[in-house]
């Protein structure tokens, strides 16, 4: 098998031109990445979906025409195998929430650097979510006023149990283990269980990746007002 067939394929969507050209020039030169498709908006990357099928889209956010939330939302719906990672100037709650709300598994800002991007394109390849330290810090923070801690009515998602649930959602918010512990009433090594469950249940290795996947299943409402 070359090099080439290994690679991860990616689609880089971003309406400023100068950046589009240099994301497109620095992944290119990255070995295990192929950059196969350039979008100037929304729609033209929903189009590069579908006409290359890439493992992984390179998403901004504001962009005419269609914006990355709702291009993610469709390319999700339409190609569940393409991931999103956005990569944004924007790391306020509103747009970290509505992408991973949308259904991208990483988010990056635009002062990652390029190795940062590469591993959270191959990450993303393999189904783990990335998140930047800063949003991860601003969705623990918010999370922490916000988890929905009771049984929820809709189905699980992964064969999640209520206890495993209750986990992630303090994890969401920010808890260690020996805090779950205390609020659960368990000892820390049946947490540790609980959580080793959860990991591999949901496929995620980290806290990072615990915190987002809590918000893209609706474990956490950012209006604070309980699980939708």
């Amino acid at each position: 098998m070359t090099e080439a067939s290994q690679a991860v394929r990616v689609v880089v969507a971003d309406d400023q031109r100068v950046v589009r050209e240099g994301l497109v020039t620095v992944l290119g030169i990255l070995a295990g990445i192929e950059v196969v498709g350039a979008a100037a908006n929304g729609e033209e990357a929903v189009a590069l979906v579908e006409r290359h099928r890439p493992q992984v889209v390179l998403m901004d956010l504001r962009m005419p025409r269609l914006d990355g939330v709702e291009a993610t939302r469709r390319i999700r719906g339409a190609h569940p195998s393409t991931a999103v990672v956005v990569l944004t100037t924007y790391a306020d709650d509103d747009s970290i929430l509505a992408a991973l709300q949308a259904g991208a598994l990483g988010y990056l800002t635009k002062d990652a650097g390029r190795e940062e991007i590469a591993r959270a394109l191959h990450a993303a390849a393999g189904g783990q979510a990335v998140l930047d330290p800063a949003v991860q810090a601003r969705l623990v923070t918010a999370a922490g006023l916000s988890v929905d801690r009771s049984s929820p009515s809709r189905p699980l998602p992964d064969g999640l149990s209520p206890r495993e649930a209750e986990v992630l959602c303090l994890i969401a918010s920010g808890h260690t283990n020996a805090q779950i512990a205390q609020t659960l009433v368990v000892s820390t090594s049946t947490v540790k269980t609980h959580i080793n469950n959860l990991f591999a249940k949901a496929g995620i290795t980290d806290r990072a990746q615990a915190v987002s996947y809590a918000y893209r299943h609706g474990f956490v409402n950012p209006a604070g007002t309980g699980a939708p």
